[in-house]
C-alpha cells in the first residue's frame, strides 16, 4: 500500500456564524461539478523532508497565492482517506482570519488535455475560493475532508 501525506490550513472567520474558506478544484475534470468538488487548501509533502505545519503553510501560499493570515494554529488532527493501494493521510490546522477571495492568485498545474491528444495544457489548482457556513461547506467538500468541519465546530463550541 502506498501512503501519501498532505497538509493544509482551514481558514475560518466568525460573521453571523462560523464560515470557512475552501477552494473549488481546478481543471477540466472538476469544471462542471460542485458537490464534493471543493477542498481545503492543502498539498502533498514528504515527511522525511518537511514538517507537516511547514508544508501546510507552503501549500496554502502555493494554492492561493497569499500567505496564511496571522493567527493561532489550531490542530485539527489527521484523517486518512483513499481506496485500494493508494491512501492519503491529511493533517490540517484551523486558523482564524479573513481573506478576500478576489485577491487569490492560484497556482497552476499541467496535464494532457484533451486526453490522448498529446497537448499539454495549464490549469489553476483551484479555480475559485469562497466563504461558506459549515453546513454548506459540508456539502461542497470532498467526503474525506468533512471530519475537519466537525472538529472545528467542536473546538469552537468548547472555546
Amino acid at each position: 500500500m502506498s501512503l501519501r501525506f498532505s497538509a493544509g490550513v482551514l481558514l475560518f472567520r466568525r460573521t453571523t456564524g462560523l464560515e470557512v474558506l475552501i477552494g473549488h478544484m481546478g481543471g477540466p475534470l472538476w469544471a462542471k461539478k460542485d458537490a464534493a468538488a471543493w477542498s481545503i487548501p492543502k498539498g502533498e509533502y514528504e515527511p522525511t523532508e518537511e514538517q507537516p505545519r511547514d508544508a501546510a503553510r507552503r501549500e496554502f501560499g502555493e494554492e492561493l497565492g497569499l500567505p496564511v493570515p496571522d493567527g493561532e494554529w489550531i490542530p485539527l488532527g489527521d484523517v486518512q482517506y483513499g481506496s485500494g493501494s493508494s491512501k492519503k493521510q491529511v493533517t490540517v490546522w484551523a486558523v482564524e482570519g479573513d481573506l478576500d477571495p478576489e485577491q487569490v492568485v492560484p497556482g497552476t498545474f499541467e496535464m494532457e488535455w484533451p486526453p490522448r491528444s498529446g497537448r499539454i495544457a495549464e490549469f489553476p489548482e483551484i479555480d475559485r475560493v469562497a466563504w461558506f457556513d459549515l453546513d454548506t461547506a459540508h456539502e461542497k467538500l470532498g467526503k474525506g475532508q468533512r471530519p475537519y468541519l466537525d472538529r472545528l465546530r467542536e473546538h469552537r463550541a468548547g472555546a
